[in-house]
C-alpha cells in the first residue's frame, strides 16, 4: 500500500457520529478506515481533523492549512452538508470552494477522497433540501473527475436507506452505517477487508402506525425543536468542541476485526 499517513478532515459525518468509543467520544468510518489501513500499513499516522457543526468555511480556514502543512498521503474531505441546509445556500459558490481545497490537496501530492451526500428522501428534516444535495452532488462528481479523486457514492449506497443505518438523531449514522461506510471507502481504495459493506440487513419486522408516529414525535422533541433554537441563535453543536486527533499520529488496530465488527 502507498500510503503512510491518513488525515480526515470535515464535520460530524467525518468526526465519527453517532459511533460511541470507549473512552467517551465518537469513533466513525474514518477510525475504522484508519484501522484497516494500518493493518496493512503498520506505522500508519492517522490526524482526524473534523469537528461536528462546521461549515466550509471553518474546513477552508482551521482543517486545510494542518493538512496542507502535515502534507499526508492520503485525505478524505467531506464538506458543504451543513451549508446546505441553510436557506439561500449558493450551491455554485459551495462547490467551488470544495473544488479549490481539492486542487490544493492534490497539488501537495496527497491522493484525496470525496463524497457526495446520502439521499435525504426518507429524512423529515433533510428531505426538504433533497434537489440541493443531488445538485451539489452533480458538482462533486465533475469535482472528482477534474482532479482524479476518488468518490465515494453515499447517494447510491442503498444499504444506508435502512434507518438501522441512522442513529435517533436521523441525521447521524449508528456505529453498522459508519462500519459500512468505512468498508466502502476501503473497496474502493483496493484495501483487503475480508467482509461485504453491501451485505443485505437481516429482516426485521415494519413499525405499525401507531408506534411510527410515536417515534416522529420523540424525534421532533429531542432533536428537531433544539436544533431550530440553535439556528436562530447561530449557536452550533460544535462550540467549544476540538478535533480528536489534531496531527498525524501512530493508530493502534484494535484486535475485533480491526475494530470493524
Amino acid at each position: 500500500m502507498r500510503w503512510r499517513s491518513f488525515m480526515a478532515l470535515g464535520d460530524s459525518f467525518t468526526e465519527g457520529l453517532d459511533d460511541p468509543a470507549d473512552d467517551g467520544g465518537f469513533r466513525g468510518w474514518a477510525d475504522r478506515l484508519a484501522e484497516l489501513l494500518a493493518a496493512v500499513q503498520p506505522g500508519l499516522t492517522y490526524a482526524n481533523l473534523a469537528v461536528r457543526g462546521k461549515v466550509m468555511n471553518d474546513i477552508v480556514t482551521e482543517q486545510l492549512p494542518i493538512a496542507l502543512a502535515e502534507r499526508p498521503d492520503l485525505v478524505t474531505l467531506c464538506a458543504g452538508g451543513n451549508d446546505l441546509i441553510v436557506p439561500g445556500c449558493d450551491i455554485d459558490a459551495l462547490a467551488g470552494r470544495f473544488e479549490d481545497m481539492v486542487a490544493r490537496l492534490t497539488e501537495s501530492g496527497a491522493d484525496v477522497v470525496v463524497f457526495n451526500g446520502p439521499d435525504p428522501k426518507h429524512m423529515p428534516l433533510m428531505r426538504t433540501v433533497r434537489g440541493k444535495v443531488a445538485l451539489y452532488n452533480s458538482h462533486l462528481w465533475s469535482i472528482a473527475g477534474r482532479y482524479g479523486a476518488t468518490a465515494i457514492d453515499l447517494w447510491g449506497m442503498r444499504v444506508l436507506g435502512d434507518s438501522r443505518a441512522w442513529a435517533d438523531d436521523r441525521l447521524h449514522f449508528t456505529p453498522e452505517g459508519h462500519r459500512r461506510i468505512a468498508l466502502r471507502v476501503a473497496t474502493a481504495l483496493g484495501v483487503p477487508t475480508g467482509q461485504e459493506w453491501n451485505a443485505p440487513w437481516p429482516e426485521q419486522a415494519p413499525l405499525d402506525w401507531f408506534r411510527s408516529r410515536r417515534k416522529d414525535l420523540d424525534w421532533m422533541r429531542t432533536y428537531m425543536l433544539p436544533w431550530a433554537r440553535r439556528q436562530l441563535t447561530g449557536r452550533s453543536m460544535g462550540d467549544g468542541v476540538t478535533a480528536k486527533r489534531p496531527s498525524l499520529a501512530p493508530i493502534e488496530v484494535e484486535s475485533r476485526e480491526h475494530g470493524l465488527a
